[in-house]
């Protein structure tokens, strides 16, 4: 056999086998829901500021009912009990702040159920929910409570002082939209100055938020950038054909769940595509039905619906979507006959 077609093995000396990811990130699921909860603190500080103690109690009620019934599922199917890892305590989080600061107690308990038993552990707990819990929490009580869902609290400066919160209710700035009313100044939509669920009134600490995540690469920045874009562009559309306070797209980006939803219910690690492309078309998805629901639907709120039915979608979106596969050779083109 010549020296030329001898087999010559590599220099083991030089080969270097390892298991794989070869890219080890030091994140963990604990710190990554702890990091979310940081950066929800000053959306919680601000509710507490224009809605009083109330609020506190509320939001407490919520990620407590959703931590212990996390552990009685989990003692139940006899597994692990994983409250340890945060996500119970980030779900009820947001449930309590998409909700009235006047909700009764034993609704947030139900709310916390339904978004961990129905919208999580059935589906055998963290990594197996095609929904984000939630969404499917808010969206139960909306449909079985609409009375209690839809009482709000007229909001007027500092609450710092109040245990009780005050009856006086009224409309929140989408409803008022929504009857081509004027709705409030763009200033007081900005800070939270208004009506609505506890967490979603002010949108300067839901940016904060929300640009702190994207900053620590926990969250996509694609997903809020593409869905609020959305709203903005298809209500502005609409405000030029028809200038009137019900497609005002400032108001629409100010008011109501979107910030709350773009950067911290939309872009849930389980229930959002796995690419940066589908991250887009999801956002864009998201953007669409939300707007259709405020403009000609029944609901002068769509973020929850637009996100749940989007989340149904994600395994189509990762389907048609995800990039081709390394070592995977393109399929040849036809030669014309």
């Amino acid at each position: 056999m010549s020296e030329q077609s001898t087999i010559r093995m590599p220099d083991t000396s030089k080969l270097v086998v390892s298991s794989s990811p070869h890219y080890h990130d030091m994140g963990s699921i604990p710190k990554i829901m702890f990091t979310v909860l940081a950066a929800l603190a000053p959306a919680v500080i601000a509710s507490i500021y224009f809605f009083g103690w109330r609020a506190l109690l509320v939001l407490s009620v919520c990620m407590v009912a959703c931590a212990a019934i996390e552990a009685l599922l989990c003692r139940l199917m006899r597994r692990r009990i994983s409250i340890g890892d945060g996500s119970a305590l980030v779900t009820g989080l947001l449930l309590g702040m998409t909700l009235p600061v006047t909700s009764p107690l034993w609704m947030c308990i139900v709310g916390s159920f339904i978004a961990i038993g129905l919208g999580k552990m059935v589906y055998g707990g963290l990594g197996g929910n095609p929904f984000n819990p939630a969404s499917v929490g808010r969206v139960a009580l909306l449909l079985a409570c609409p009375s209690a869902m839809t009482t709000w609290v007229t909001v007027s400066g500092c609450a710092l002082n109040k245990w009780v919160v005050d009856a006086t209710t009224g409309a929140t700035p989408l409803e008022l939209v929504a009857q081509n009313q004027p709705g409030p100044g763009f200033w007081d939509l900005f800070l939270g100055n208004i009506g609505g669920s506890i967490g979603e009134t002010c949108t300067l600490a839901l940016i904060v938020g929300g640009v702190f995540l994207i900053v620590r690469k926990i969250i996509r920045w694609q997903i809020p950038v593409f869905f609020i874009g959305t709203v903005f562009l298809i209500t502005g559309i609409a405000y030029m054909v028809s200038p009137c306070p019900k497609f005002n797209p400032m108001t629409h980006v100010l008011s109501g769940g979107l910030m709350l939803g773009a950067f911290f219910m939309a872009t849930d690690m389980v229930t959002s595509p796995l690419n940066r492309k589908g991250a887009v078309v999801f956002a864009i998805g998201c953007g669409i039905i939300t707007t259709v629901i405020r403009l000609w639907g029944s609901y002068p709120e769509g973020i929850s619906y637009a996100i749940l039915i989007m989340n149904a979608l994600t395994p189509l979106i990762d389907r048609y979507t995800a990039g081709r596969p390394f070592g995977v050779a393109r399929k040849a083109s036809q030669k014309n006959a």
